[in-house]
């Protein structure tokens, strides 16, 4: 008899997939109808450039949502039963590797980082069998200092973590809860304020030695390491030799927090750095670590994370192994991905940092397909898998799970061996970054080295925990962070689309069709930039002129435009509510969409087309700030948009909406009095309408605010001017 499995599987019940399909078959009807519409009613003079323009913008967005469909086919959520893989593999436990990655002092703070790092030394799970790696790749002696001390800390946080069995175990997060006390007596009162006093005093330190700029020569002989940023290595962030330091060698027998039990082993690894080496951004930096842990510890499962996103769960790992450890299919799962959620966004979501929708929905979609997407991070891995091994059923799926630490070399044998490992030079004539390890040549390495994993063979895994999210980041809390990352993510996904990576010619007869689907998506999003421009300048520019771009109210015609829009609305509003979201949530996620775009994407497909094309040189990878100031943050939590410079950005999103304005305006005024008019121009009135409804924020910053985070008069004149400019040349 077969033991039972150690996690749960569940789809969507079957009438509703029934009523979902039969919902998107009727879209797809009224689609098909308004393109024969397009096909069969050609429009003449100005108006058939504009009309051409539509057509083609709602096959691309038709297309697109054809792929979005494709995820909603085969919703399948996951759970699992760590009390059953207590019960049966306790003993048996593989080793775990955590690798955490940080590029930037500065832009993501010391203490942000080793607050991560001492969230995931405190899993509940066996400490000879959990290392820690944090990656440098800003080479800073400031975040060596940071986790020295985060070293010394750990002997005092840990036992308590465990002691009072603590949520969650970043010490930031920990402390900031109004009810951050252990109850029972009076003495593990005092402990509690015992470990935050320690805690400050740490910050304090850290935060101080930052303000510096430099750790001072009396605080480096306390360790070692710190001669590695002598003056005479003449260190800088993109030149400077390999850096290894075990900062705890869990090995050893002083390596022991307050109550005596075994501390995790705690690494430091800045990857060799030249300037005619190009160093592959963070996919270089974990294959680094991928090979440094190979030697130090060798753990079967490898947990990524950025620094910025601290472990919520204690029993992550123990989950996450359900999945690998389960006897009837967990041999074939490469990866278990858990959603990248935020602890401080606002009740809105403001930003629309957290998609429930693509949380609780497309994610889960694809995990359908057994093809999860890795996202970089809040990802466990199978070594072997990640390392470019071909999935093989021959192969015994527990037996790959033992791995681990097997040489007997001092600290400082490990540490010169792992050198050689992360020099620039180990990597010229291998297979790294292509065959093993992470894809090199893409800002969005993850997305690819997912799919690739995929294609060898290999199940994946999306999990998204019924209790409190196992992993929380700090979310963009202004808007033009916000439009950057996604400019930067939608470059690198619209990167894959148009190279051999394409899910549709790299996965075909590897991947189902609908994950193939299922991944353009997200490698779309680029490519919905300019169909989404047609409709929002052209449709306010044709009202203004008279050029109806729909049909007439009280034409048959009009039935399947109004179809297609209203429930397309309709049912995104209605899974929004049941996701989780608030209307005005839902409302502003539609808001973000629009100006994302409407201007990142646009950037991002300009951008990439243009790479394609020889005509510009590949960008490097953006790191997105951690840290504003008390006014932007006091702005964010009052849900106050963040405008604030005079990008080009924020240019192209006023002068947007100050088309639809005056479009809206101005075809009131002239097709208000006219018999028939509203009838004749009533789509266009309507989208126009909606428009202007999402920018309301964007008017108000312009006109209305005088803070910090209004729109700057400059802005406000250049947006006006090319709108009128726009409006004029469409009448010539």
């Amino acid at each position: 008899m077969s033991s039972p499995p150690l996690f749960e599987s569940r789809e969507a019940p079957k009438g509703a997939k029934l009523v979902h399909r039969a919902f998107a078959a009727s879209v797809f009807a009224g689609l098909c109808c308004t393109w024969i519409y397009r096909a069969s009613s050609a429009a003449s003079g100005l108006g058939r450039w504009a009309w051409n323009g539509m057509f083609a913008a709602e096959l691309v967005l038709g297309f697109h949502w054809i792929c979005c469909q494709a995820v909603r086919w085969n919703l399948t959520r996951y759970s699992p039963l760590p009390h059953l893989l207590s019960q049966r593999h306790e003993e048996e436990l593989p080793a775990v590797d955590v690798f955490v990655c940080t590029a930037d002092p500065v832009i993501e703070p010391p203490t942000l980082v080793v607050n991560t790092v001492l969230s995931v030394m405190s899993y509940n799970y066996p400490t000879r069998k959990l290392a820690v790696y944090l990656s440098d790749d800003g080479c800073s002696e400031l975040t060596f200092y940071a986790l020295h001390q985060a070293s010394q800390f750990a002997k005092h946080w840990i036992p308590f973590c465990k002691r009072h069995n603590i949520e969650p175990r970043s010490p930031d997060a920990y402390f900031d809860k109004p009810t951050a006390r252990p109850s029972g007596q009076e003495w593990e009162s005092m402990k509690c304020f015992y470990v935050k006093k320690l805690y400050e005093e740490m910050k304090s330190r850290i935060e101080t030695m930052a303000e510096k700029g430099s750790v001072p020569p009396e605080t480096r002989s306390q360790h070692k390491g710190f001669l590695q940023w002598s003056h005479h290595n003449n260190v800088t962030k993109r030149n400077h030799q390999s850096i290894v330091e075990i900062v705890i060698d869990g090995r050893e027998e002083d390596a022991v927090d307050e109550d005596g039990d075994r501390l995790p082993t705690l690494v430091y690894v800045a990857r060799e750095k030249r300037p005619q080496f190009h160093h592959n951004f963070k996919a270089g930096a974990m294959n680094a670590l991928i090979r440094a842990s190979t030697e130090m510890s060798n753990g079967a499962v490898i947990l990524n994370l950025d620094c910025d996103m601290f472990s919520n769960d204690p029993d992550a790992i123990r989950d996450a192994l359900c999945f690998f450890l389960d006897e009837q299919s967990g041999h074939r799962i490469a990866f278990v991905q858990h959603p990248q959620q935020y602890f401080n966004v606002t009740k809105n979501d403001l930003y629309g940092n957290s998609p429930l929708q693509t949380d609780k929905v497309e994610l889960a979609g694809m995990g359908g397909y057994g093809a999860a997407l890795y996202i970089g991070t809040g990802c466990f891995h199978r070594r072997e898998a990640l390392c470019g091994n071909k999935y093989s059923s021959k192969v015994d799926g527990q037996g790959s799970m033992n791995w681990g630490r097997s040489s007997q070399k001092t600290a400082n044998e490990l540490e010169e061996a792992s050198k050689v490992l992360v020099s620039c030079s180990y990597e010229e004539g291998t297979q790294w970054g292509k065959e093993i390890g992470l894809v090199y040549g893409c800002p969005v390495e993850d997305v690819v080295t997912g799919m690739k994993i995929q294609c060898n063979g290999w199940k994946s895994i999306y999990y998204r925990p019924q209790k409190e999210a196992a992993f929380l980041g700090v979310a963009p809390n202004t808007l033009e962070i916000s439009l950057i990352q996604h400019k930067r993510w939608a470059e690198g996904l619209f990167q894959i689309f148009l190279s051999s990576y394409c899910p549709l010619v790299y996965g075909h007869k590897r991947l189902p069709l609908g994950a193939q689907l299922g991944y353009c998506t997200y490698l779309l999003w680029a490519a919905t930039a300019f169909p989404t421009l047609c409709y929002l300048v052209l449709a306010p520019l044709c009202l203004l002129q008279g050029i109806p771009l729909f049909p007439q109210v009280s034409s048959p015609w009009f039935i399947p435009f109004a179809y297609v829009y209203g429930a397309r609305t309709i049912y995104s509003l209605v899974e929004g509510l049941m996701c989780g979201y608030t209307v005005k949530g839902w409302w502003n996620l539609q808001r973000v969409v629009l100006l994302r775009r409407s201007s990142s994407y646009v950037f991002s497909f300009v951008d990439t087309v243009a790479k394609q094309l020889g005509l510009s040189k590949a960008s490097g990878f953006a790191v997105t700030a951690k840290v504003v100031t008390e006014d932007v943050r006091r702005r964010y939590e009052e849900e106050v948009m963040e405008f604030g410079s005079s990008s080009t950005t924020f240019i192209i999103v006023a002068t947007v909406a100050m088309v639809n304005l005056f479009g809206l305006v101005g075809g009131i005024g002239k097709w208000w009095w006219v018999d028939g008019g509203m009838s004749l121009m009533g789509l266009q009135f309507g989208l126009c309408s909606v428009v202007v409804g999402l920018n309301l924020p964007v008017y108000v910053a312009l006109f209305f605010r005088r803070d910090d985070g209004c729109l700057p008069v400059d802005v406000m004149f250049k947006a006006v001017g090319l709108a009128s400019l726009a409006a004029c040349l469409m009448a010539i």
